[in-house]
């Protein structure tokens, strides 16, 4: 059980003149009109401090919280490996299956919440999938992190991930440029896939080791966008081993029922390198791949 968690904000024009159990209702879905109504009759909603009553009509301005109380979070690995610590800068190698922020019913389960143990002012400047493993990129002052937001905006940022990806391919090297943005998906409404009408999106993947109708490969990004090495491994017809999402082509399985959170593929982002925040030089990590992903 966790310590449970308050989610607080501010009421503008979509909740002005609206009973707040039906704002909450209709903004926060995960929750029926009778479950908001008990949580306002037990006091765990608040308006402007105070306990709201059932018939309360928000106005534009006042600060909502809502006291969730203690849950169970679903299990996650914990450790959490330090790569590089200097200064104004934390890397830390997250494992598969640790989601990288809260959400979902994750709140101290996640690499932020773990992150902030080692020390309160870290902050993760990028993310990875829950199931992809790796070095993430955390700033601990301000100042780092907008030196570091930028080197992302500029894409200075050095990033490669290592892949098992599925068949064998007939050459070494390839560039990838399959644009990438959202498609339908029957269950989400909308999902990140390959599509023409998509943005940008480029990578280069180098074949490292060839195994039975599978190979490892090294895959560097110069954008990133959701999910983008798994996408354009499928859209060159190389999905990776295990994905139980993205099929040939680069978008989801038809009539499939995964959720980009779940588990199967095998990803893991083996190298970061940026300038130093603090002295302008170039520093490169390096992430340990598992197992599965380490040459033979």
């Amino acid at each position: 059980m966790n310590d449970g968690y308050v989610y607080s904000e501010w009421i503008d024009g979509r909740g002005d003149g609206r009973r707040a159990d039906r704002y909450l209702t209709a903004r926060y879905r995960h929750s029926t009109l009778e479950q908001w109504r008990e949580h306002i009759a037990q006091g765990r909603v608040l308006i402007d401090g105070a306990p709201a009553a059932l018939t309360h009509v928000l106005r534009a301005g006042q600060e909502l919280q809502w006291h969730r109380p203690p849950w169970e979070e679903p299990a996650a690995p914990l450790d959490l490996p330090v790569l590089y610590d200097d200064g104004g800068v934390l890397i830390v190698a997250k494992p598969a299956g640790l989601p990288t922020l809260p959400g979902a019913g994750f709140l101290v389960h996640t690499l932020l919440h773990q992150v902030r143990l080692l020390d309160p002012d870290a902050s993760p400047m990028h993310r990875l999938g829950r199931w992809t493993s790796g070095a993430v990129l955390c700033t601990r002052t301000p100042a780092a992190g907008a030196h570091v937001a930028a080197q992302f905006a500029a894409r200075s940022i050095h990033k490669r991930y290592r892949a098992l990806a599925s068949g064998a391919p007939d050459r070494e090297r390839f560039v990838i440029d399959v644009p990438i943005g959202p498609v339908p998906h029957p269950l989400l409404g909308t999902l990140h896939a390959a599509t023409p009408r998509g943005k940008k999106a480029s990578s280069v993947a180098t074949v490292i080791e060839r195994r039975a109708d599978a190979f490892l490969c090294d895959v560097v990004i110069a954008t990133g966008r959701p999910h983008q090495i798994r996408i354009h491994l499928a859209a060159v017809g190389h999905p990776l081993v295990g994905d139980p999402l993205y099929a040939v082509g680069g978008l989801p399985s038809p009539n499939g029922t995964a959720l980009p959170g779940d588990p199967g593929y095998h990803l893991h982002a083996a190298q970061i390198g940026f300038a130093h925040p603090a002295t302008g030089a170039r520093v490169t990590v390096h992430a340990p791949p598992p197992a599965i992903l380490a040459l033979r």
